[in-house]
């Protein structure tokens, strides 16, 4: 009966029936003024109001990824991870370990040369000692003799928070995989390395892939301990012009302050839904402690206007009816366009909101333009 198993969700649904049918039924016997039927009513109209509420939030859940346990709801997931050494599957004992291999949601070639293949993994920093799992996606070209000694380019994919790396990896949800295989397959993109995360790194808390001072270093975690552990363990290229970062919402604004802050390791970033400044909230905590020049620079506007501009590519994402960010995402371009350095593109739809449904229509021309971003070597 896990937070997103569908028994609870059917549980929910029934138990929210029997009280809608029992209330309508027992109406007419608590009609009455005595204390005993004001109660019933009360009672009734309350539990099947918060058995409506419990399905609606279980059936969102289910469709967005929010959270992955119970656990995870009630901010009680604070485990970093565990790392576990494999002797199966070549592992090296390094820094990335494959935990399982499952064929590529959606194809239903079984041979990873000819479907693809996504593994699940624990990655932990020996920079930061941050622990985190993801789920790499490798095309069936890596698979293939024929590229047996080919570099393939890797884009590191992020969700949103609080958001699961299984989201970026289902069928159903944003597909990232299955997409990259059919657009590799129709020619319209090359073969690349999907490596696919959430952002917190520290749960439950939002790091906004900050450095937090005496706290959890998530943007080294992804500017350095990440990358060092994929090169571990996958044939890809080394240089930056190999490696690009994309992400939604929160993991779009990481995205988009990666590549800005670290073009020496990602050449090109795509933020859909993107903001563009690290917001301080419950969820996040104090990130900055006092210390302004980390604040700063953790501000993409005031990144723009007092630092050089970086030399990489960037693509952002909004939509004119349905997001809060298009107004400052044209501003975004603007002042982008303005440096006459880092280069800039964008998506902009008539009408979507925050959500998967909106990002599965951008991702796979995000994925292309990534892509042609990108070198093999």
């Amino acid at each position: 009966m896990g937070l997103t198993s569908n028994n609870s969700l059917v549980l929910a649904i029934v138990v929210a029936a029997v009280l809608f049918i029992g209330t309508v039924w027992l109406w007419p016997r608590l009609a009455r003024q005595n204390w005993r039927a004001v109660s019933g009513r009360v009672g009734l109209m309350l539990f099947t109001q918060l058995a409506l509420f419990a399905s609606v939030g279980l059936a969102a859940n289910q469709a967005f990824g929010f959270y992955a346990s119970w656990a995870d709801l009630f901010g009680k997931e604070t485990d970093q991870g565990v790392v576990v050494d494999h002797s199966v599957n070549g592992s090296t004992g390094g820094p990335l370990q494959v935990v399982s291999t499952s064929t590529v949601p959606g194809v239903r070639a079984a041979r990873p040369e000819m479907g693809g293949q996504v593994q699940k993994v624990d990655i932990v920093g020996p920079t930061t000692h941050i622990g985190a799992p993801a789920y790499v996606y490798l095309p069936p070209e890596y698979f293939q003799p024929q590229y047996r000694k080919r570099t393939f380019p890797v884009a590191v994919v992020l969700t949103g928070y609080p958001g699961t790396a299984k989201s970026l990896v289902d069928k159903e949800k944003l597909n990232f995989p299955n997409t990259a295989q059919q657009l590799a397959k129709d020619g319209r993109m090359q073969p690349m390395i999907l490596v696919m995360l959430r952002p917190t790194v520290a749960p439950p808390r939002d790091t906004e892939c900050v450095d937090v001072p005496d706290g959890p270093q998530a943007e080294t975690f992804f500017a350095k301990d990440l990358p060092q552990a994929v090169q571990s363990q996958y044939r890809v290229g080394k240089r930056p012009d190999s490696w690009g970062v994309i992400g939604d919402s929160t993991g779009g604004y990481c995205a988009l302050k990666l590549a800005m802050h670290h073009p020496d390791v990602y050449t090109a970033a795509a933020g859909l839904s993107p903001y563009y400044k690290a917001p301080i909230d419950p969820t996040t905590g104090d990130l900055f402690h006092d210390d302004e020049k980390l604040k700063n620079r953790a501000d993409l506007w005031w990144l723009l206007k007092h630092e050089p501009a970086p030399d990489t590519s960037l693509l952002v994402t909004s939509s004119k009816v349905g997001e809060k960010n298009y107004k400052d995402t044209m501003k975004f371009i603007d002042r982008v366009q303005a440096t006459n350095k880092t280069r800039i593109s964008s998506i902009i739809l008539e009408s979507g909101g925050h959500n998967f449904n909106t990002w599965k229509r951008e991702i796979p021309p995000a994925l292309q333009w990534m892509s042609g971003r990108l070198i093999d070597h």
